[in-house]
């Protein structure tokens, strides 16, 4: 099933598969300049177990933007809104990037909504480097749109490698970049600037799954090692032969880590 529905004032777009009644629910969460049709991967190996939940962003996909800037208040504000106006108590919650950052704020601030979650290759702190790196990025996209990051935010996402060997992912990622509204890119990336859950993270009582590709440049193995140190129980993933969108770049790691994880956690 394909619709929108109407949260914090804007239409946000979803798609849920899997079985019903009864089903346990695990919500997906894209990154930055990218739609739901990120974890088609993934879902194609949940759907007949869970009810899974993928949504667009605001200001990604077929979600409707806001002015921005945005802050992670509002992203959080937006799952749970969306999960009241579908009646879902609790849910699994596995993020990527922005998403994962989302997931992190949630099992701090909503930890009754949260089952278990999986953070994967996401940052949860802003130091002043990353801050102004952003800077630059966002005044790429207020001149020429997100198309004038394309190439620049694929070198970072993916290694050497998988970019020489292009392939119909890759344009897949490059259209979902180019279609992503320069409001909604903005307003998520001046949310990064702002997030700071280092700390809070200690609070997380949900089964956890980290998941880091080894070349992330962006959320490294280091920072992802410091949020495993921080949450009592987590389990930490390293993938081989990935850097950012780990999901797309060595699928077959990331789901050997991630379909057993949540086998378990919904077994109970």
């Amino acid at each position: 099933m394909i619709a929108e529905a109407r949260v914090n004032g804007l239409d946000l777009h979803y798609r849920i598969d899997g079985p019903e009644g009864g089903a346990p629910w695990v919500t997906f969460s894209n990154s930055l300049a990218t739609d739901l049709s990120l974890w088609d991967g993934q879902v194609a190996e949940l759907a007949a177990r869970f009810r899974v939940l993928r949504y667009d962003t605001r200001g990604h996909g077929g979600s409707a933007a806001s002015d921005p800037p945005y802050d992670f208040a509002q992203l959080e504000a937006d799952v749970i809104g969306l999960w009241d106006a579908l009646g879902i108590e609790r849910s699994h919650y596995v993020g990527l990037s922005l998403g994962g950052s989302t997931g992190v704020g949630l099992a701090i601030n909503h930890p009754a909504r949260v089952a278990s979650l999986a953070a994967c290759d996401c940052r949860v702190t802003s130091p002043p480097e990353f801050r102004r790196a952003w800077e630059g990025r966002i005044g790429m996209v207020e001149e020429g749109g997100t198309e004038a990051v394309v190439e620049d935010t694929m070198a970072r996402w993916f290694t050497a490698p998988t970019l020489a060997a292009g392939g119909p992912a890759m344009e897949r990622i490059r259209r979902m970049i180019r279609e992503t509204s320069a409001d909604g890119f903005i307003g998520c990336a001046r949310a990064l600037q702002g997030i700071e859950y280092l700390e809070a993270a200690e609070a997380i009582n949900c089964p956890t799954l980290i998941v880091v590709g080894e070349k992330d440049p962006a959320a490294t193995p280091a920072l992802a090692g410091a949020l495993h140190w921080r949450i009592r129980g987590s389990r930490l993933v390293e993938l081989p032969d990935a850097a950012h969108i780990s999901n797309i770049e060595n699928a077959g790691a990331f789901n050997a880590a991630l379909v057993p994880f949540l086998e378990t956690v919904a077994d109970g």
